[in-house]
């Protein structure tokens, strides 16, 4: 199974951007599906955007939709979030997920529950 390690979160003003980051120590991260989810105080932790282990496919949630951009680097075993025009209703803990090995191709999973591991998460704060 995968570790994962999620980095770049921090404060922002309403309208910046951030780049998130999710290492993983695991030799077999290139047959994971990966995907992003936030959770913000008080609410349910919701899918944000993923990328399949084959690269191809990606969803994006309609709220990330045409302002984030998940990627990933197998040979480096990372997973990206490209985060631009940010609002303040985006902060939240950022977690990373790993759903695998060797799932669908074109599927993406949006609920938590398909997800097998997980990172610790990362804070993205972002200020109006």
């Amino acid at each position: 199974q995968v570790q994962l390690v999620e980095s770049g979160g921090g404060l922002v003003q309403a309208g910046g951007s951030l780049r998130l980051s999710c290492a993983s120590s695991g030799r077999t991260f290139s047959s994971y599906t990966m995907g992003w989810l936030r959770q913000a105080p008080g609410k349910e932790r919701e899918f944000v955007a993923g990328i399949t282990w084959s690269e191809a496919s990606t969803l994006y949630a309609a709220s990330a939709k045409g302002r984030f951009t998940i990627s990933r680097d197998n040979a480096k075993n990372s997973v990206y979030l490209q985060m631009n025009s940010l609002k303040p209703e985006d902060t939240a803990v950022y977690y990373c997920a790993a759903d695998g090995p060797w799932g669908s191709t074109v599927r993406i999973g949006i609920a938590p529950r398909e997800y097998d591991a997980w990172g610790q998460g990362t804070q993205v704060t972002v200020s109006s």
